[in-house]
């Protein structure tokens, strides 16, 4: 929604644009109420949208299902995944042409509606498997609007000098948020049921409604509303506003020809796909271990997805420590990923495998920040925009497909197997990744499109949902 000049000017004031240098030392959700207001529901919508996949996986596990949990649990980590996957063009054709605000207060209001009910039919006794993968694909659809339509937003909620704050706030924050909704999950399930899980998301759902509806959003500054509008795709693209003129120029390429162009990026992204299919199955492997192999409740469950969350926050914050160029560093942490995944195959002791779960985190956070700082410098200004959708897109499509595969092997086989099974199938994506170093081109210079502080924003952009390796859920 536009607001008027007097609108623009009080959120301005009222956020601290006025502020003076003192001011401006404060954290920047203290000083402007609408970003405040807008990030606390992002908080709870990132944190509901966990507590309720990693509550009910167990749930389905521990409670729901006595033969073929693991397709189960497959089928429902699918139906979470598959639309910010599917429904990619749908989303950006409505945040190009909604208010942001109305988008985002419509998602969240939505999702703690699904929430709302599932909680009263959870309650009444009987709840159908169905209908909670229903409910996953309801919850699943209204996040993949609130998540790029935040932010696309980012412009009309702060000055242009506050954008790369508010943008680390936002990448930072998702994280955390994920990993306190892992900790509640399985918890709140032991304790309170599916009806009381449902509640709480209904909750946090509707107080970030709450919360964006009080914010004023604004028509962004002159920089920022120039490139938004330059960024507007046409009724056939796929890929929504994506962040200035050289997103209008990359829209009038395919993707194909952006790839097609950059064989080197090429074979790195299918490496990591392949990496996916096996990294992205601790999703589904965890509550089968806790269940089968540890014989542990909700509080193995929680332990052991916030070490994994854990650990990706950590190599977030530190991957751009780690020495030898992208793919030498890249294979090596993927080989030690491999390790990690495949030890509890071997020693099923509770701190064994809380550690190896921090360890293949923090490689999955370390890799994430080396490969976008190194796909920022390799792919052309002009470019980057379709090629960073279209990464989203094909890393994500490995999820749903990791799911039901593990999912339907684990009816079959141990978990600790399953383990084995990761270790082992990372082996190949690691020889190939090594073999690429050896192959790697010069970084080009810098042109004139490209921002002095790519490197910083690069490494800034491993906290997204873009990750190479063990793509956002």
């Amino acid at each position: 929604m536009t607001a008027s000049p007097v609108a623009a000017h009080e959120t301005e004031t009222g956020a601290g644009a006025e502020a003076g240098t003192d001011g401006r030392r404060a954290p920047l959700i203290l000083r402007n109420r609408a970003f405040g207001a807008v990030w606390l529901g992002q908080v709870l919508t990132q944190a509901a949208v966990r507590m309720f996949q990693v509550g009910v996986s167990w749930w389905i596990v521990a409670y729901a299902v006595s033969d073929g949990r693991g397709l189960a649990s497959g089928l429902f980590m699918a139906a979470c995944t598959l639309p910010a996957v599917a429904l990619a063009p749908v989303v950006a054709g409505a945040v190009a042409r909604f208010a942001h605000r109305s988008v985002l207060r419509n998602a969240a209001g939505l999702a703690g509606v699904a929430s709302g009910a599932l909680a009263l039919w959870a309650h009444g006794g009987g709840l159908p498997l169905p209908a909670v993968y229903a409910a996953a694909l309801a919850l699943a659809t209204c996040q993949a609007f609130f998540d790029p339509c935040l932010t696309t937003s980012v412009p009309e909620l702060v000055d242009d000098a506050d954008i790369e704050t508010a943008t680390g706030f936002e990448l930072s924050t998702q994280s955390l948020a994920g990993l306190g909704g892992a900790l509640l999950g399985a918890l709140t399930v032991d304790r309170a049921g599916v009806a009381g899980l449902a509640v709480g998301c209904a909750a946090a759902y509707l107080g970030a409604a709450l919360f964006v509806a009080s914010a004023r959003f604004r028509i962004a500054s002159t920089t920022a509303a120039a490139s938004t509008t330059a960024a507007v795709p046409s009724a056939d693209d796929g890929y929504g506003a994506a962040g200035g003129p050289a997103a209008a120029v990359s829209q009038r390429r395919t993707l194909r020809r952006i790839l097609g162009e950059l064989p080197y990026v090429r074979r790195i992204l299918l490496c990591f796909t392949a990496a996916n299919l096996f990294t992205t199955a601790v999703f589904v492997v965890i509550p089968l271990y806790t269940r089968s192999v540890l014989a542990g409740g909700g509080g193995t469950v929680a332990l052991l997805e916030a070490s994994l969350g854990a650990g990706a926050l950590i190599g977030a914050f530190t991957g751009t420590r780690v020495p030898g160029r992208p793919t030498v560093a890249g294979a090596y942490c993927l080989g030690l990923m491999a390790i990690a995944l495949a030890v509890p195959g071997l020693v099923a002791h509770r701190p064994v495998v809380a550690g190896c779960l921090v360890v293949a985190g923090w490689c999955a956070g370390a890799v994430s920040v080396r490969f976008v700082a190194l796909f920022q410098r390799l792919v052309p200004t002009a470019d980057k925009a379709g090629f960073f959708a279209v990464m989203q897109a094909v890393l994500g499509a490995s999820l749903p497909v990791a799911s039901l595969v593990f999912g339907s092997a684990g009816d079959f086989l141990s978990p600790r197997t399953l383990c084995l099974v990761q270790g082992i199938g990372l082996v190949p994506a690691v020889c190939a990744l090594a073999l690429l170093g050896s192959r790697a081109p010069a970084p080009p210079t810098a042109d004139p499109g490209t921002d002095a502080d790519t490197d910083a924003d690069a490494d800034t952009d491993a906290g997204r949902g873009t990750e190479p390796v063990g793509g956002k859920r």
